[in-house]
């Protein structure tokens, strides 16, 4: 029999998943236990407080072809806690990510270092005897070329946050949510967002 898949691409591809999930103990562990059982490379995952009260928005880059995102986006949609899940990669969106990047300085290049930190319009969070601590918001590729710029002065840590994305803004006011025809299903129990709420026993902080 002719097979359905769709054609593969390439494997190393990265792709954005949206996930709205109720803000309950535990969420976060049984999302990222279903990517590590199923063998899904998760490259970052960010989440936080969405705008609807008792949920929160889960952003993942996964890597792999195209098959392979399907897959992780209809297995995330059997998962209770999930409300919608869209995948976002092929959308108009706005990315950003936060890193802080911690660097070595002496008196002789600091000056070179801080030329360097305004090129990229970052700014200095921290000042210590022998480093600096370096904040810079944008798209990976200009984390990447500022640490890189950095990396022979002698880095000393990094924190980055992973990428969060959402869908530019259109004329009818459509979200990240809203994409793709599988955004609208509801959890197992096909409940609209505000209802998976409301029907909660209760409101939990964190996820």
């Amino acid at each position: 029999k002719e097979s359905r898949r769709r054609p593969l691409t390439a494997h190393n591809e990265q792709h954005t998943i949206i996930a709205l999930v109720q803000d309950r103990p535990g969420v976060l562990t049984r999302v990222a236990g279903l990517f590590r059982r199923r063998g899904f490379n998760i490259a970052s995952l960010a989440v936080g407080a969405s705008e609807q009260k008792g949920l929160s928005r889960l952003t993942f880059v996964v890597t792999g072809d195209q098959y392979t995102v399907e897959q992780a986006t209809r297995h995330l949609e059997k998962l209770i806690d999930v409300v919608k899940v869209s995948n976002i990669s092929e959308e108009d969106v706005v990315a950003r990510e936060l890193a802080l990047i911690k660097v070595r300085t002496t008196p002789t290049n600091r000056s070179e270092i801080l030329e360097i930190i305004n090129l990229f319009r970052a700014k200095v969070v921290d000042v210590g005897t022998l480093s600096l601590v370096v904040e810079t918001t944008g798209e990976e590729e200009k984390i990447d070329a500022l640490y890189d710029l950095l990396r022979p002065f002698g880095i000393l840590e990094l924190m980055r946050t992973g990428r969060v994305a959402m869908v530019r803004g259109k004329t009818g006011g459509r979200i990240s949510d809203d994409v793709g025809a599988d955004a609208v299903i509801m959890g197992r129990n096909g409940a609209t967002a505000e209802q998976a709420v409301d029907s909660a026993p209760g409101h939990y902080e964190g996820v």
